[in-house]
């Protein structure tokens, strides 16, 4: 089944990026330049860029070390399933997350649309595994 063509504007930027899919990036091709990293950027609020490779860098913030976590499995489940891999850092209370295309070392399209992705992600309510699974804690028996 093929997939829709995302919409793009008159630039050829994808209009709506968490509703893109990520299309497999074979290499040989330039990473974006800066003009166009700044131009994507502003379609994904909270991510900044890092350099030395350029990546999309983006850390979420929790109540605890739980949701933290949970957040985490639930970005790496999400990476799983679309194909395109971040980098993810977690302790207590924080989520980080990077992103870049690893075959051309620097920002492709598909980062930023995982960036979307993942901030689709962040605004869904978190559901305890208490709550959803039952009693976890280390005194259940």
């Amino acid at each position: 089944m093929a997939t829709a063509e995302p919409t793009r504007d008159e630039n050829g930027m994808v209009c709506d990026l968490a509703a893109g899919t990520c299309e497999p990036c074979r290499g040989g091709i330039p990473p974006m330049d800066r003009t166009m990293i700044q131009r994507y950027l502003v379609q994904v609020p909270g991510w900044s860029t890092a350099e030395n490779p350029d990546r999309l860098v983006r850390t979420y913030k929790f109540e605890d070390f739980r949701a933290a976590q949970h957040f985490a499995v639930r970005v790496g489940d999400l990476c799983e399933q679309e194909g395109h891999h971040a980098d993810i850092h977690h302790g207590w209370g924080y989520c980080t997350v990077e992103f870049w295309t690893h075959k051309i070392n620097g920002l492709h399209e598909n980062d930023f649309i995982m960036a979307a992705k993942v901030d689709g992600l962040y605004s869904s309510p978190y559901v305890p595994a208490s709550a959803s699974m039952g009693d976890v804690s280390p005194t259940a028996r």
